[in-house]
């Protein structure tokens, strides 16, 4: 599972060789103690250059992977979809089993949405979340449906047929610290994984390329802004119940609360959680999450927002940043599902490009 080709990709990047001389003047700041202050600098040079950063933090990728043929294990009809069992070459370790949900009434080409499922422990569902769907979260697999939204969602490393231990705890600290060891690191083989399912969804024949989302609940959220920041290509970013500010998490003392993939070597020396979700902007932005949830310090919601906003608004696009807390914990009430479809409508279902 060793990996060289990262330092290759990031020589080589089309978007570093983009940027030219004036890469080598930005700081590894916030935007907001940059001595530019263009918009044009924020989102070509700025953005560009700390997204390259955030990428290198992640360990040993295989870019030099070229992915397989995609195998189909099984179609089957559902009441508004056919739904495509796949297994994906994504990464070139091991195989990615992959839901594709292809509406039967939708536009052509239609949006895409990449479902990332979420973690709470349960080792045995992964992909099938989209389906079934949880006790603190309905199944979204009819809202796509209905809103003609093709939609792709992967096992992550160590959940449903990914799942290699029995015990789905011991499997996952096993993976995270044989990754170490060889000098990767599990957040970002996950990452990985995620970034190559979208580009899998891009190039459906049934999607159109410009209309791509990303949409999870707790570590699906963490993915889906993540995913955002690292990858342009995202257009709404759509996340539950997982923007959490580090150093508000740090100062309530709750690291135990997320596992331990959630953990980057030299993160924080680098970017703090503002700074990662600033390089989506100027995108479409949804975040809910719970006043009463410990995994998701209020004040540190509050501090993002507070950041992202300014931004946004000197893109002229402050009213496509939502940051909202609810009076809950670690669960999508009614009023916040009813929030998320308003923006997929918005945003995705009945986007008009600019």
């Amino acid at each position: 599972m060793r990996f060289s080709g990262r330092r290759e990709f990031l020589r080589n990047s089309a978007t570093m060789l983009a940027l030219g001389a004036e890469s080598t003047l930005i700081a590894n700041t916030s935007i907001h103690s940059s001595k530019p202050d263009t918009t044009n600098y924020f989102r070509n040079a700025y953005q560009e250059k700390r997204r390259q950063e955030l990428w290198s933090l992640l360990g040993d990728l295989p870019w030099q992977h070229q992915p397989g043929p995609v195998k189909l294990v099984k179609s089957e009809k559902h009441a508004g979809y056919t739904l495509e069992r796949l297994v994906l070459d994504l990464n070139g370790v091991e195989p990615v089993p992959a839901l594709l949900l292809i509406p039967d009434k939708r536009q052509q080409p239609a949006p895409g949405l990449l479902f990332i499922h979420w973690h709470g422990g349960m080792y045995d569902l992964g992909k099938e979340q989209l389906l079934i769907g949880v006790d603190v979260q309905p199944a979204y697999a009819p809202v796509c449906a209905e809103k003609g939204l093709v939609t792709l969602a992967i096992d992550s490393w160590c959940f449903g047929e990914r799942k290699h231990e029995s015990d789905g705890l011991i499997g996952e600290e096993d993976a995270f610290k044989l990754m170490l060891w060889e000098g990767q690191v599990l957040w970002g083989m996950m990452m990985f994984d995620e970034f190559r399912a979208l580009d899998y969804l891009a190039h459906r024949p049934e999607v159109d390329a410009e209309r791509l989302g990303v949409f999870g609940m707790s570590m699906g959220a963490t993915k889906a802004w993540w995913l955002a920041a690292l990858d342009p290509r995202v257009r709404p970013c759509i996340d539950v119940c997982c923007l959490t500010d580090y150093e508000e998490l740090i100062r309530t003392h709750y690291l135990r609360g997320h596992g331990v993939y959630y953990f980057v070597p030299s993160l924080l020396k680098h970017f703090d959680t503002a700074q990662i979700n600033e390089l989506i902007v100027p995108r479409p932005r949804l975040s809910v999450n719970g006043r009463r949830d410990p995994l998701t310090p209020p004040a540190g919601v509050e501090r993002v927002r507070d950041h992202l906003l300014p931004l946004y608004e000197k893109y002229g696009r402050r009213e496509d940043c939502r940051i909202e807390l609810f009076d809950c914990e670690h669960v999508e009430l009614p009023e916040m599902r009813k929030l998320i479809l308003q923006w997929l409508d918005a945003f995705l279902v009945g986007e008009s490009l600019q």
